[in-house]
């Protein structure tokens, strides 16, 4: 997943707001124009008539050290973050002072006076907001917490106040209706479209009333996506305890690691944390079914509890406020203003392509269930397979039909390892190599490492931060953000600095960290949209982004690369004896590629309609219950009783926290059309390590941002338009063939 900004102009697109406050996405989206990375800070010093002396100056100075400076971590306390509130009052008055300069130039407006300077303004506000955001994703005190109630709806309040300027919409309108014949390359034409529709869905075009609306809207749903956030935040970082029964059947390290969260936490016994990343495994090895439940409902049910932390009625609020903004500007509804600039367009073309895919997985699981009440009645269970049994059954399954132990596999996963073999794949693909310089640099924690990446020839090309364990006060999932995006503005060349964020199981005191297939799969796949923002070679950074339903792309296709031989051959290594993956067990894996599909595509899709479809009303009722919308839309869509939502709207942190995938969740199997067809192309050669094809798809796809349409950078790459068999048949799905 990759991280966004929030909704504002492309003048200020350069700045984000990640993570817990606005899902920036897991990028971890809103649109080409709205999802640039943030902190698209210049080396070069902005031009300002402000004065440097108070002492939170120093969260919006230029960033000191090498290669055109780095966060300055070391200056944020999470638990003291009283520098804070003063720095964004004095960042937001640098970037309305900035954009009042533009708006009131008294020359006649130009690309250069209007639109590129507007790509310059408010890097100070983006420089403070990469740190502030960085901690709310990575460590949200109550402290942290309590300044962004506060930040939120005043950075709302501005972006409202630069999209509302007549002034400078005037100039904007003026250089866009001059595009095509002001001498312009077509890069800066597109910039400028895109400017300017950026202004018109804002509501620039509305009349005062309208327009008022919008932005009251704005300003109530940020504060509604900051508290949805800290609700589900504050449920994941309860401990869910068990008894020694419970986890007798585990793997000892992951035993070893629940007796330790139970321990830290001043328990006895063991204690299973409310993510993903704990919750799966449990439910995959425990022997003990009451506990699986219990488990499995304490994870479906965060947000939906009836207490403190209850997020039934922000959602119905936020839904209410989308469809209401949606039609003041002009659209069917949210899903409809949503789709506008991405590939798909409309909420039909997106239902088309889950549509397609939903009925051959639905048939899968009815295979799946089969198997696995058959092996459950063989085991004389006495059971019908429930939600809680899925995961353990499908292990049991796998063992049975394939004999692969996923524990057995697990230990040639060990976590360095992994990160070692991905920055292989990058070396080999593209050129970077990747020196760790962890210490030499601030961190918001002493858990994160820091690399300095270079090209081939020793060039500097950025940084990377990687912070990849669970702990409290850091949301759950995995994402990537970019602290600084490339760009190329008046001949200063600006390198990106990325980050990767992972929620893995640390090993306890002295053990490695193992991890799964699913977990390199995400590694490579986050290190994949951090490979994106390295290879970006854009001169402006309004085109550094993508649209939400092609920004996964370039992340799902790496994860092809865990599995294949070189890799396996160097980095899949036991952890005890250093022994390579023997053969056996690498054909056992490659037998078993397409298990349980079905369950993992009707988990996701489900997701994905069910989205689609909430905000496909542009009327929602008064009285609109988001677990009655739920429970009904699943009954006729004909969810299998066996799988819940991978998210459940309570939790459903990619719609609520921000827009960012609100009416986007699709974006993920539109993204793997792309990444299993372009796959294809580096099957086609012969060689997943094909040097033209790597070559090809790193300056067509993964240098070029937006400035070009992505469909018609695709099709330069492949040669036609992406193909669904190529995903069907990824997944054991029957195909058009």
């Amino acid at each position: 997943m990759k991280t966004f900004n929030t909704k504002k102009p492309s003048l200020v697109r350069t700045f984000c707001l990640t993570g817990a406050a606005a899902m920036a996405l897991s990028a971890c989206a809103t649109s080409s124009s709205n999802n640039a990375a943030p902190g698209a800070a210049s080396d070069a010093p902005m031009e300002t008539s402000f004065n440097m002396t108070e002492p939170h100056d120093v969260l919006l100075a230029e960033w000191e050290g090498p290669n055109g400076g780095l966060p300055p971590f070391d200056l944020a306390d999470p638990e003291n973050p009283t520098l804070f509130r003063p720095a964004f009052d004095e960042g937001i008055a640098r970037l309305n002072a900035d954009m009042e300069r533009i708006a009131q130039n008294p020359e006649a407006p130009t690309f250069q006076n209007t639109i590129v300077e507007m790509e310059k303004a408010g890097r100070e506000l983006d420089r403070l907001g990469t740190v502030f955001f960085t901690l709310v994703s990575s460590r949200n005190t109550p402290e942290i917490q309590e300044v962004a109630s506060v930040v939120q709806p005043q950075l709302t309040t501005a972006y409202n106040a630069i999209s509302f300027n007549d002034a400078l919409f005037a100039r904007v309108k003026a250089v866009y209706d001059a595009r095509n014949s002001s001498g312009l390359s077509p890069e800066q034409i597109r910039l400028t479209e895109k400017n300017y529709d950026d202004f018109v869905r804002a509501g620039a075009a509305l009349d005062d009333g309208p327009q008022a609306r919008v932005g009251e809207i704005n300003e109530r749903l940020s504060a509604l996506f900051n508290d949805f956030s800290n609700r589900v935040l504050a449920d994941e970082g309860k401990l869910i305890t068990v008894g020694e029964q419970a986890v007798a059947s585990l793997p000892a390290a992951l035993r070893a690691s629940f007796a330790a969260q139970a321990k830290d936490a001043g328990q006895s016994g063991f204690a299973v944390p409310n993510t993903r990343s704990s919750v799966d495994p449990f439910l995959t090895f425990s022997d003990d079914r009451a506990a699986r439940e219990a488990v499995w409902r304490a994870f479906v049910n965060r947000g939906d509890n009836g207490d403190e932390n209850d997020t039934n009625a922000l959602i119905a609020e936020i839904v209410k406020l989308r469809a209401e903004r949606a039609k003041l500007l002009g659209f069917e509804s949210h899903a409809h203003y949503r789709m506008a600039d991405t590939m798909a367009k409309t909420p039909d073309q997106a239902m088309d392509l889950m549509m397609r895919v939903w009925t051959p997985a639905v048939a899968r699981v009815g295979e799946e269930v089969a198997d696995m009440q058959a092996l459950a009645n063989a085991e004389g269970a006495g059971i019908t397979i429930e939600p809680w049994d899925y995961r353990y059954y499908a292990e049991k399954v796998r063992k049975d039909r394939y004999a692969l132990d996923q524990n057995e596999f697990k230990n040639y996963f060990e976590l360095n390892n992994m990160i070692a073999a991905s920055y292989y794949m990058a070396d080999r693909l593209y050129g970077f190599q990747f020196e760790e310089v962890t210490g030499t640099v601030p961190t918001f924690h002493p858990d994160v490492r820091v690399y300095h990446v270079t090209n081939k020839d020793g060039s500097h090309a950025g940084y990377l931060y990687r912070d990849d364990y669970a702990r409290a006060q850091k949301r759950s999932g995995a994402w990537q953000s970019t602290y600084r995006a490339q760009q190329h503005i008046d001949g200063q060349k600006v390198h990106p600095i990325v980050s990767n964020n992972n929620n893995f199981t640390e090993g306890a005191d002295g053990e490695p960290t193992l991890i799964s297939l699913d977990d390199a799969e995400t590694l490579f796949h986050e290190f994949g949209h951090a490979l994106h923002a390295l290879s970006n070679n854009v001169e402006y950074p309004g085109l550094g982004g993508t649209p939400r339903d092609f920004v996964e792309f370039p992340s799902q296709v790496h994860e092809n690369w865990v599995l294949t031989p070189e890799v396996l051959d160097q980095y899949a290594r036991h952890y005890q004896t250093g022994e390579k993956m023997p053969q056996e067990l690498i054909d056992k894996l490659n037998a078993a590629r397409t298990f349980n599909q079905g369950f993992a595509t009707v988990e996701y899709l489900a997701d994905a309609i069910v989205d689609m479809q909430l905000h496909m009303n542009p009327n929602p009722p008064a009285d609109f219950d988001a677990d009655r919308f739920e429970r009904e839309a699943l009954e006729e869509l004909g969810m299998p009783d066996e799988i819940v939502l991978r998210h459940r709207l309570p939790h459903f942190s990619h719609l609520f926290s921000s827009d960012a995938y609100s009416a986007g969740y699709y974006s993920y199997l539109w993204s793997d059309v792309m990444a299993s067809d372009a796959w294809s192309a580096f099957e086609e050669a012969g060689s997943p390590w094909d040097p033209a094809t790597a070559r090809k798809f790193q300056s067509i796809i993964l240098a070029t941002g937006d400035a070009i349409p992505r469909d018609e950078a695709y099709r330069e790459f492949r040669g036609r338009d992406p193909e669904v068999d190529a995903l069907l048949k990824n997944r054991g799905f029957p195909t058009g063939e």
